[in-house]
């Protein structure tokens, strides 16, 4: 904790200007994920859609989502 305590009050007025136009800085021009984010996010997802829908409508699987009705208790044997 000292160290940066002495570092922050050795700091100039010049070395302070510095760093904040050092932190200023702007995007100048869109990158890859500005022009194309969405895009790829909306195919992933219909990708996805389509690949569960297909899954889940032809594959023939069964879910077995709940075993209500499935399970039958079994009479009790007093021995």
């Amino acid at each position: 904790m000292v160290p940066l305590t002495k570092n922050l009050l050795s700091l100039s007025g010049r070395s302070i200007r510095r760093i904040a136009t050092r932190q200023t800085h702007h995007k100048t021009s869109p990158d890859f994920h500005d022009k194309y984010g969405n895009a790829i996010l909306l195919g992933g997802l219909t990708f996805c859609i389509g690949v569960w829908s297909y899954v889940a409508t032809q594959t023939g699987i069964t879910w077995n989502l709940s075993p209500v009705g499935k399970i039958t208790p079994q009479t009790w044997r007093e021995d």
